[in-house]
């Protein structure tokens, strides 16, 4: 057990929680924290999610989560040493990848000429062919339908004179009908810039009368939503990418998101995206519906 795993756990007897109440108030599986306890990081997701995890175990437990983590730096993995091995192992498989791909459409280029080519002939031989039936036709039939077609051709009627006081009176009753009292434009909502506290950002939302959030996941993240009592609203877990948070918080008035990795998530209020105040990657998001004036 190391030094960081050793002070945690004595802060977790302290407090007289168990393993299973820790996985209760934190959210997090209780395999990753008998994992911190022991400093066996090797089965977490992502060195991102140790300092996360670490991070959630200390608050939970009553110590200062950046101080812990300034403290004991040294014991917890170095999350761009890992992400620079990952892009120099993945490197070369892209080369290949875009080696075949280069290679398949050297292959196919010649039989997409040849195709082409085989296109414009035929659409030229046709163009010529109708050409040439056109110019073949005889010269009396042609005027003979010019004749006929004329003939056909039926005589203008003319149109039985209308009263102008009339025509004057029905313009005048159109307009009248036609006319439309003018609508109010629709309020739109307003969020606002958000006032940042340690990592936790307050937005106001005003000018509408619900609040419905979505949060699109596009990477690993921790995803979780309470109420202004801290009563849990939709999973607290860790989404994956393509998944889709959706919550309805109107009748609360009040929504808190707590996202572990920002970067990998897009919040959207009542279908319009919140502009983050903050550019840390752990964050706290405190949204508070305005009553209507």
């Amino acid at each position: 057990m190391t030094e960081l795993g050793t002070r945690l756990k004595e802060a977790r007897l302290s407090k007289g929680y168990s393993l299973d109440d820790l996985q209760e108030i934190t959210k997090i599986q209780k395999r990753y924290l008998v994992a911190i306890e022991e400093g066996n990081y090797s089965i977490m997701p992502g060195t991102f999610y140790v300092r996360a995890f670490i991070k959630q175990y200390a608050e939970a437990v009553g110590l200062d989560a950046e101080e812990v983590l300034s403290e004991f730096k040294k014991e917890i993995p170095d999350q761009q040493k890992e992400e620079v091995a990952q892009s120099i192992s993945q490197s070369p498989t892209r080369r290949k990848l875009n080696t075949r791909s280069t290679n398949r459409l050297l292959e196919t280029m010649p039989k997409i000429i040849v195709g082409l080519f085989i296109i414009v002939s035929l659409v030229a031989f046709w163009f010529l062919y109708q050409k040439k039936m056109s110019s073949d036709q005889p010269e009396e039939l042609q005027e003979d339908a010019q004749v006929e077609y004329e003939q056909q051709t039926p005589p203008p009627t003319e149109e039985p004179a209308v009263d102008e006081e009339e025509d004057a009176a029905e313009d005048t009753e159109t307009e009248e009908t036609t006319e439309e009292p003018e609508e109010e434009p629709a309020p739109t909502q307003v969020i606002s810039p958000g006032t940042a506290q340690g990592e936790t950002t307050s937005y106001e939302l005003s000018g509408t009368e619900t609040m419905n959030i979505r949060i699109e996941v596009t990477g690993d993240t921790w995803v979780g939503i309470r109420n202004e009592q801290g009563a849990e609203q939709v999973e607290d877990r860790v989404y994956t990418a393509g998944e889709l948070v959706n919550f309805d918080a109107t009748a609360n008035a009040y929504a808190r998101i707590r996202l572990g990795n920002a970067n990998n998530a897009k919040v959207f209020i009542n279908d319009e995206q919140l502009q983050y105040a903050q550019t840390i990657t752990t964050q706290n998001i405190i949204i508070t519906l305005q009553p209507g004036e």
